[in-house]
């Protein structure tokens, strides 16, 4: 059997760190040279919530040889097309890709190498790249999970397969209904990349700071009115309805669910948005299949989103330059904030 992580950077270099050290012989593939090779040389280095280093096996995407048996791709969406044009000649005949991207980005993979060669999964934690080779998992040990499903017709050993490999890390859940996970990943990252991302901050300064946390209900409010509308059901995340914790019709509820978003957040208040660390490196940045996913279904199914369309606005012009990510920005949402 062969493995690689395509796209190895702040989460890829803590997962392939686990799996590696844990007895996984996995590739770890990144167009970044410095990062390849410092892996190289040194190992991949994880900090923050834990302290190791372990031996990799650090490639560049040329330097692959298939054909593989599962590919992890944790690129961004910007290039997934020409991305799985290039994966799909070195999968094995029943290699699948696993895509552990945000958004809903399973379909795009699959009219590439096909439904069954397509499996989703979403991350339950967080990381940020410190420096090359090394990585900073920015989430508590025991809140680190997985939750994943394959797309029709991926055979049930190959879903097998792909938990176990993943379970070297951390716990996986298997799920029937892999839309509804999606959503509710989304709803987080909409919510707490989206809003840290537009004020330069952490997803714990969204989440305790007055008004972005009034911003975040109001988020996570539209995101569950479109994707109730599209006839997705929200599954839980880490045990939690979060359609109960945080939908709301009125002023009373809406309250009640400010003053949970600090305790639903505490393990995972350093994560640093990858849409805001793109931005401070000078990169384009996944708005549009965050946010810009949550607009486009709520056109689609007449529902409005002015948090999120605000959000995709000022991100826009962060990313154009003519503002910076920061705090000051809340006065560009001051007539959503009533």
């Amino acid at each position: 059997m062969k493995y690689a992580i395509y796209g190895a950077g702040s989460l890829g270099t803590v997962l392939g760190a686990y799996m590696t050290k844990n007895g996984v012989d996995i590739e770890l593939v990144n167009r970044n040279k410095a990062h390849i090779t410092a892996l190289r040389d040194r190992g991949a280095h994880i900090t923050g919530k834990v302290e190791m280093t372990v031996p990799v096996k650090a490639l560049l995407p040329e330097e692959m040889a298939g054909p593989y048996d599962v590919i992890f791709l944790m690129t961004k969406q910007l290039e997934n097309s020409s991305t799985a044009r290039f994966l799909e000649p070195m999968l094995a005949a029943d290699g699948v890709i696993v895509t552990l991207q945000n958004g809903i980005p399973e379909h795009g993979i699959a009219a590439v190498v096909g439904a069954k060669r397509t499996v989703g999964c979403v991350v339950e934690w967080g990381a940020t790249l410190k420096s090359p080779g090394e990585a900073e998992l920015t989430s508590d040990p025991d809140s680190l999970s997985f939750h994943m499903g394959g797309m029709p017709g991926v055979p049930e050993e190959k879903i097998g397969l792909v938990r176990s490999l993943l379970e070297k890390m951390c716990p996986v859940v298997v799920e029937t209904d892999l839309v509804g996970v999606r959503w509710s990943k989304l709803l987080i990252n909409a919510t707490y990349s989206g809003l840290g991302t537009a004020f330069g901050g952490s997803f714990g300064y969204v989440a305790n700071t007055k008004l972005p946390r009034r911003l975040a209900v109001r988020c996570m409010k539209e995101c569950i009115d479109v994707g109730r509308a599209s006839g997705a059901e929200f599954a839980p995340v880490q045990g939690k309805d979060i359609t109960k914790l945080f939908y709301y019709k009125g002023a009373f509820k809406r309250k009640f669910a400010e003053l949970l978003v600090p305790i639903a957040m505490k393990k995972h208040i350093n994560i640093i948005p990858s849409m805001l660390q793109d931005l401070q490196k000078g990169k384009k940045c996944e708005i549009d299949a965050i946010n810009g996913v949550v607009c486009e279904f709520g056109r689609k199914f007449g529902v409005k989103t002015p948090v999120n369309d605000r959000i995709v606005e000022v991100v826009r012009k962060c990313e154009a330059g003519e503002i910076k990510p920061c705090a000051d920005n809340i006065k560009l949402f001051g007539d959503l904030l009533d």
